[in-house]
């Protein structure tokens, strides 16, 4: 008796952080779509990642950590900040001027297809099984149906819809620049993405005043809605997710993504009333079943002879340095970046 209760109260804590996450996760299309109401694309990008910052800056400072050292490093880090946080951030924004939030959250759930696609080339050692191939192609027929594609498209914004598309596709590009480049470093997860958002904050407190003016007057509503934007969808769930990972691995952390675009559907439609036709659900739907299809890892295969592996065997066979660098990439990977958080 007195073992069972801390046994489900972590397992109830893991779960409602669980729900937290995809939540905050679900509402940031929501409140992109508010804080474009008010601000300039690019403002709602910057004030995003500087929340976010600061949040993570806290952390550290709490936990005592230090950013990474290495001009290497930080080179690598850069184009991580771009690829993770300002472009496809900077991107979701634009593309909400002309579509609704419920479309662009669908939209992110394709990331995990382009990454698929991606791996095909980019990773020799992640070839594509029967299985994978079929999600992907699964996939693609739902972004069609959530596009309406019998209709020509009709009533969509191509170059807003195209923005978060390729938003969705920055993501899995950076993952694979991170996993060929920053896995393994050394560093804490939560020193390499505090120094990864400062980048990123630093690279758009560079290019918003190109492109937009300081507003005269700052609307009280869209300014809260970015705020939370950043401190809630960008810093604390960062550390809901770590937490997560830590406690019961990336795979179960990563089921998030699947309840994202659900929630950015509900609010798009409860909260600001924007329509909803069948084939959106619906697509969605589709996506998310071939987004789930295309990370089924392929079970290893028996030995040709079928014979039971011995302890003589694990004693003389080492394992392959390649097996031991690839096995500490994908725990690093997975825990560093979960797809689609993306948003």
């Amino acid at each position: 008796m007195t073992t069972a209760a801390p046994a489900r109260t972590r397992t109830l804590d893991w779960r409602l952080r669980f729900a937290a996450l995809a939540l905050i996760w679900g509402f940031s299309f929501l409140l992109i779509k508010v804080g474009t109401d008010g601000y300039a694309p690019f403002q709602v990008t910057f004030g995003r990642l500087l929340f976010g910052t600061l949040v993570l800056a806290a952390a550290m400072a709490v936990k005592r950590e230090r950013l990474p050292r290495g001009a290497r490093i930080w080179g690598h880090l850069a184009v991580a900040a771009l690829l993770l946080n300002a472009l496809p951030f900077s991107l979701f924004a634009y593309s909400e001027l002309t579509i609704p939030s419920t479309l662009a959250g669908i939209c992110n759930a394709t990331s995990p297809l382009w990454g698929m696609a991606l791996s095909v080339v980019a990773l020799s050692e992640d070839r594509p099984t029967r299985v994978r191939v079929a999600g992907l192609g699964i996939g693609f027929v739902g972004v069609l149906t959530v596009l309406g594609a019998w209709q020509g498209f009709h009533g969509l914004d191509a170059g807003g819809t195209a923005m978060a598309l390729l938003a969705s596709l920055s993501y899995p590009i950076g993952w694979i620049y991170v996993r060929r480049t920053l896995a393994g470093s050394g560093h804490s997860h939560l020193s390499m993405t505090g120094a990864q958002l400062l980048l990123a904050t630093l690279q758009l407190a560079v290019v918003t005043p190109l492109f937009t003016s300081v507003p005269t007057h700052f609307a009280g509503v869209p300014l809260l809605a970015i705020v939370a934007l950043g401190a809630l969808g960008t810093g604390l769930a960062v550390l809901i997710q770590y937490g997560l990972v830590a406690e019961v691995g990336p795979t179960t952390a990563q089921m998030v993504t699947y309840f994202i675009p659900v929630i950015a559907t509900g609010a798009g439609v409860a909260i600001l009333g924007e329509s909803l036709s069948w084939s959106t659900p619906v697509g969605a739907v589709i996506v998310l079943a071939g987004a789930a299809l295309t990370q089924v890892k392929q079970a290893p295969k028996a030995d040709s002879a079928t014979r039971t592996p011995t302890s003589a065997d694990s004693a003389t066979r080492p394992s392959r340095p390649a097996d031991r660098a690839r096995r500490a990439s994908d725990v690093t990977d997975k825990a560093r970046h979960s797809p689609a958080p993306a948003d």
